[in-house]
């Protein structure tokens, strides 16, 4: 059986203490803060995040250099027979195609998945990764299961402040004020590819009730035959604000009672742009061997 080595980035949310336990490595994602670089759960943690971005700081996101991958590969290699690399959604960053170019030199050794997830969707990916392996599955055809099912995963997300909205120029400075004084809570989708606006909700109530009702329309409509196969997974995020979504987990259970949840903190890469005391609901499809 061919050993593999299993890369993901930090977007998948999983820690470097995760990885460790789960026996696969974790980039950590590049921020500027200020023009100083960090570098997520190594030197920049969750709450010094949170802090910074509060403090009004200069926060923008970067991706792997070519050379920490390449390295990072070649030190794998020196045990493994081949790896597979899961970094997020090549719709929402360039490090998927950065990977992508600098695995054509690795003679196929290297398999790059592109299966369009970010954060806690992105998660179940290394885990379906890690289970086709242990089925005996070899790289390449790792890859080729995951990027099968690139867009069965759903992602809703309930913002508190359009503060980063505004700041990231998706929504003009008048219609940021207008919302703010409505108590306007935007509702965005992640289906793959892109960020993009789902719905407006007053107040944060109406929000999650939103986010519910679409993801059960999710349910009814696209995911439903994967359902009944019992191939879908539940999951809940948040940024920064932990006992509010423990709250917004026991409203999910009740929606979709007998459906296992797992949660984590949203991907700091997203919470950039939205900020904190977000709120999401996601699913994604599982492998099943």
């Amino acid at each position: 059986m061919s050993k593999i080595a299993y890369v993901t980035d930090s977007n998948s949310g999983i820690t470097q203490e995760q990885a460790k336990e789960l026996g696969i490595t974790v980039l950590p994602m590049p921020f500027f803060i200020n023009g100083e670089i960090y570098y997520e759960d190594i030197s920049l943690t969750q709450q010094e995040f949170y802090k910074r971005l509060e403090e009004d700081a200069d926060i923008s996101t970067s991706q792997p250099s070519p050379t920490d991958i390449q390295e990072l590969w070649d030190r794998l290699l020196e045990d493994a027979d081949e790896i597979v690399h899961i970094p997020m959604s090549s719709g929402l960053s360039g490090s998927c195609a950065t990977a992508q170019m600098l695995a054509k030199d690795y003679d196929g050794k290297v398999q790059v998945v592109d299966n369009q997830r970010i954060s806690v969707t992105m998660r179940q990916s290394v885990m379906d990764a890690l289970l086709l392996g242990k089925a005996g599955k070899r790289a390449a055809e790792i890859r080729e299961i995951l990027e099968t099912q690139k867009f069965d995963s759903s992602i809703y997300i309930s913002l508190e402040t359009l503060k980063y909205l505004k700041k990231g120029g998706r929504i003009t400075p008048t219609a940021a004020a207008l919302g703010t004084i409505l108590n306007l809570k935007p509702v965005l989708q992640i289906q793959g590819e892109k960020l993009d606006a789902y719905a407006k909700a007053r107040g944060m109530k109406a929000a999650k009730k939103t986010m519910i009702e679409a993801m059960k329309k999710d349910f009814q409509t696209r995911f439903q035959p994967y359902l009944d196969k019992k191939e879908m997974v539940l999951m809940y995020a948040y940024s920064g604000n932990e006992e509010e979504a423990l709250q917004w987990k026991k409203e999910i259970e009740e929606a979709f009672p007998g459906i296992p949840i797992t949660g984590d903190p949203l991907s700091l890469s997203v919470a950039c742009h939205i900020g904190k005391g977000a709120l999401a609901i996601a699913c994604a499809r599982k492998v099943v061997v």
